[in-house]
């Protein structure tokens, strides 16, 4: 989208103007001009202070005292501002800030800017632009804006311009019309109008003309129809006869060449209909065809070449190597964060290998290995997942929701939320299904909060009204079929955590708190919280017992269940460290906290729901959702 608002503002003063457009809500526009003025001002007074501290105006330049500019304000909803300075009036411009060029044309923006800019200045007759002489033409300036600003040509905008001073406001806007289409040197629409009307009845009358043949005369055409094809087929069998007889009494050369090098190839015209029933049975055709069978699977392996200078693997066979991945056809939409109203660069902490063994994990065993016993009975030869897991056989296709809330607390204060969910799509088997499309309809609800939404258009298209239309072949893994992201103030914390640390003298001291909420469908069971620690500690003392990880510097605590309503949980750890806060260091020891969960169950923290596209028709069956935690840190 280009220009979403147009506004004047003087450098002293109340805003003079403001034009949006009809689905963009004002109150986001004047937010949008309160930071752009907070923001000039706060350039101002630096630029103040910098010339009385050195004496030198010429340091410290006002970047917005330039005569045009671009500056993007705001911290949850961002805009981009392109302004111009006429005199002591900005003429402001307000876009979004996407930064993809296929969405978002600043240059367009840019255009509408200077097209008003020209409307005030032919308004105040000159450069001299001021709030007296703008609120003179305040009408034809609010009249010419609200145009200029839903797209305007030039053609247009200099019939505008020239009869703003002297014509009716009416006739300034409506009198354009006639003018650009003067210019171009098309005819009215009172001239052609009934050249269209014409036509259209004409249509009309052949459409709706019908007349019918009297029996005799299509009697009488049968029977001519049927005389010319006898005579034409007679004519035609009389001259081929006495063409052959002519060729017969012809003398031949015996040394001549053959005719068959003259004929052209026959490739569909040597074939004779057989009129043979036993031609049909596909058994006699097939019977002499000879079928190569495919070569043994050690022939599709690759081979290894342990050559120095060419080591790999070489030759072999490749099946269903696709190379599309979920990020492709999803529009890069891979994590809870980004969008327009929450912060989008956000780096998640790099995983490290771990090397095999203990590696430094504090968690030994005291005594010997139980003794292993060979399985017996019919439980010999019965896989480990048969026997732990009871496997049901699917009625039909399956769905459900997987949602991922990422969340960064700093101390006890949320400085920013994300939720994202997945709709996976769980067909029936190919084997079971014959290779036979699933084919389905569903309806979301409870879709108040969520900002975006994004399909797989491969297989899904929408029907509207929340409506979509799913047709996919069969797949042994889970389809990722939608997707979708919550609004940061729609968006539930289902766990808030507090992190405090003490750093006196030589020892650091760190509480995390940590408290549920009460609105759960049921209470979170086996959460880890992860603290990382700033140095590997030599004495470490904790409450409740915990794992210490020194190769990774991580203090682990696993709690079963966290409750609905009750009192917040406390974990807390003290150890020394190297540099005391009387030595005078610039460094800040930095403690972060992470937190893994998850639940599985029929309800979702967004309240989203899948429901059948026709009340009483089941297409598919839903399953229990899951939702888990992403980035879920304290600080």
């Amino acid at each position: 989208m280009s220009c979403l608002a147009l506004s004047l503002q003087p450098t002293n003063g109340s805003d003079i103007l403001l034009q949006t457009r009809e689905w963009f809500p004002p109150a986001r526009a004047l937010v949008a001009l309160s930071a752009f003025r907070q923001t000039r001002l706060a350039f101002a007074s630096g630029k103040h202070q910098l010339a009385t501290e050195d004496g030198d105006t010429s340091l410290g330049d006002d970047p917005l005292a330039a005569s045009s500019g671009q500056l993007i304000v705001g911290v949850e909803s961002r805009f981009r501002v392109v302004y111009r300075l006429v005199n002591s009036i900005y003429v402001l411009g307000i876009t979004t800030v996407d930064e993809d060029y296929n969405l978002n044309n600043v240059f367009e923006c840019i255009s509408i800017v200077n097209q008003a800019v020209s409307v005030i200045v032919t308004a105040c007759r000159g450069v001299d632009v001021t709030p007296e002489k703008l609120s003179r033409k305040y009408s034809e300036i609010y009249m010419a804006l609200d145009i200029v600003l839903r797209g305007v040509s030039n053609i247009r905008l200099a019939a505008m311009l020239a009869s703003m001073h002297g014509d009716s406001i009416a006739k300034m806007v409506h009198s354009a019309l006639d003018a650009e289409n003067k210019v171009r040197g098309a005819d009215s629409w009172t001239n052609v109008e009934i050249h269209s009307a014409e036509q259209l009845a004409g249509v009309d009358t052949f459409s709706n003309l019908s007349f019918e043949l009297p029996p005799e005369t299509l009697a009488a055409g049968d029977e001519v129809a049927a005389g010319l094809v006898l005579t034409g087929q007679s004519t035609l069998s009389e001259q081929d006869q006495q063409q052959k007889l002519e060729e017969d009494q012809a003398e031949k050369d015996p040394f001549a060449a053959s005719d068959a090098l003259n004929k052209p190839e026959e490739l569909a015209g040597s074939f004779k209909k057989d009129k043979d029933p036993s031609s049909t049975d596909l058994t006699i055709a097939l019977a002499g065809l000879e079928v190569t069978t495919l070569p043994p699977p050690a022939a599709t392996e690759s081979t290894h070449i342990g050559v120095e200078g060419f080591e790999g693997d070489y030759g072999g066979i490749e099946f269903s190597n696709e190379g599309s991945t979920l990020a492709e056809d999803f529009e890069g939409m891979n994590q809870a964060w980004g969008g327009g109203l929450d912060a989008s660069e956000f780096v998640g902490p790099k995983k490290v290998v771990k090397s095999q063994g203990l590696g430094g994990l504090e968690l030994l065993q005291t005594g010997s290995d139980p003794p292993t016993t060979a399985p017996t009975g019919a439980s010999a030869g019965t896989p480990l997942e048969n026997l732990l897991v009871k496997k049901t056989e699917m009625k039909g296709p399956e769905m459900y929701i997987l949602e991922e809330i990422s969340a960064e607390f700093r101390e006890s204060l949320l400085a920013r939320v994300g939720l994202m969910g997945v709709v996976y799509l769980r067909t029936l088997p190919p084997k079971s299904s014959g290779d036979k499309e699933t084919e389905l309809s569903f309806r979301i609800e409870g879709t108040s909060g969520v900002k975006r939404v994004v399909m797989q258009s491969s297989r899904v298209s929408s029907l509207g009204n929340g409506m979509f239309h799913v047709r996919t072949a069969p797949s042994e893994e889970p389809i990722p079929i939608l997707k979708y992201s919550l609004l940061p103030r729609s968006t539930p914390i289902p766990l808030r955590v507090r992190l405090i640390k003490r750093h006196s003298g030589t020892l650091l001291s760190v509480l995390v708190q940590y408290v549920s909420n009460p609105d759960l469908p049921a209470p979170l069971t086996d959460v880890t919280f992860i603290v990382k620690l700033p140095v590997d500690p030599t004495l470490l003392k904790v409450s409740p017992k915990a794992i210490l990880n020194r190769s990774e510097r991580e203090l682990k605590w696993h709690v079963e269940e966290i409750p609905l309503k009750g009192t917040p949980g406390r974990l807390r750890a003290r150890m020394p460290v190297d540099s005391s806060e009387e030595d005078g260091s610039e460094e800040e020891i930095e403690v972060l906290c992470y937190v893994k969960f998850s639940f599985q169950g029929a309800r979702l923290l967004s309240g989203v729901s899948l429901r059948p596209a026709t009340e009483g028709k089941t297409d598919f069956y839903e399953v229990n959702h899951r939702y888990e935690s992403g980035v879920y840190m304290c600080n």
